[in-house]
């Protein structure tokens, strides 16, 4: 595969763009690609990999430039060629994005899951741009690059479904939704009740944790029972605004998510990791 980074810095965008896919060709011409990508390395002096991973068969990479406000991102596929590309500003909140949480929170889980969106822009957290789900992070579950085996359609082809989910931290059931069904064929979403079946504890000090999407069903706790971390309290579903079985996790500072005003804190992690998009991380 091509170094897209060096190319970049050396300003080879002819040569880039030859190596798009006819697909991504079809959006942007060479001279449009040029002009985007010579704005775009004005000032630049480097770009560091933030995120390297496997996607099904494709190859995610993205790059920060030396400021930390501007990203770029490739999709390259098995075959070496270039099948997304994306120039993009980064907004930062840096105000927000020091200031943790007071209770420390274990993983809502248990193994190896993939962070598929998180981290503090909107490149590699979709999430970012709203304030109340800023801090979010969705976590998947992966073997050989894939979050499914065999009918991408069925819930129990995906990995991550039927999987336990715990408490973060000790705390106080303050809401549960249990009823809602999973949404099958695959991809088809419920906008309606879009934190599907979901729990949510109080944990003190405005700060109150959300573990949606869970399996229709499958939650066991109910409000006003106390848990302990590591506790079970669901299974990983794919119920509500989900596109496959994933878990939606956050903190925020009101237990009501929809409210105006509410916001996402950042989470203060136990385990001390960087918890960013295409990160695995390990729930014990």
């Amino acid at each position: 595969m091509v170094d897209i980074a060096q190319w970049m810095l050396e300003g080879r965008y002819v040569e880039l763009y030859e190596q798009f896919g006819q697909e991504l060709k079809m959006l942007a011409s060479e001279e449009q690609f040029q002009a985007m990508a010579k704005e775009f390395m004005e000032g630049v002096s480097s770009l560091k990999v933030e995120t390297d991973t496997m996607l099904g068969e494709d190859r995610l990479i993205q790059w920060v430039d030396d400021s930390g406000f501007r990203g770029m991102e490739a999709m390259v596929d098995k075959e070496g060629i270039i099948v997304g590309f994306r120039l993009s500003p980064l907004e930062r909140f840096p105000e927000t994005d020091e200031m943790l949480t007071q209770t420390a929170f274990r993983f809502p889980f248990l193994g190896e899951w993939l962070v598929f969106w998180g981290g503090q822009h909107e490149m590699a957290n979709y999430h970012y741009a709203e304030p109340s789900q800023r801090y979010a992070i969705d976590v998947v579950k992966t073997s050989n690059g894939m979050t499914y085996s065999g009918d991408p359609a069925r819930n129990d082809s995906y990995f991550a479904f039927g999987q336990p989910i715990v408490a973060g931290a000790k705390g106080v059931v303050v809401g549960a939704e249990n009823a809602v069904p999973d949404n099958e064929p695959v991809g088809v979403m419920n906008e309606v009740q879009p934190a599907g079946n979901y729990v949510i504890l109080d944990h003190g000090n405005n700060e109150y944790s959300l573990y949606a999407h869970l399996k229709h069903g499958s939650v066991g706790v109910k409000v006003g029972e106390e848990v302990e971390a590591g506790d079970e309290i669901g299974l990983c579903g794919n119920s509500g605004n989900s596109s496959e079985a994933h878990l939606h996790f956050q903190v925020m500072d009101h237990p009501d998510l929809f409210r105006e005003g509410t916001a996402s804190l950042n989470v203060r992690w136990i385990h001390h990791v960087r918890v960013s998009r295409g990160v695995i991380v390990t729930g014990e």
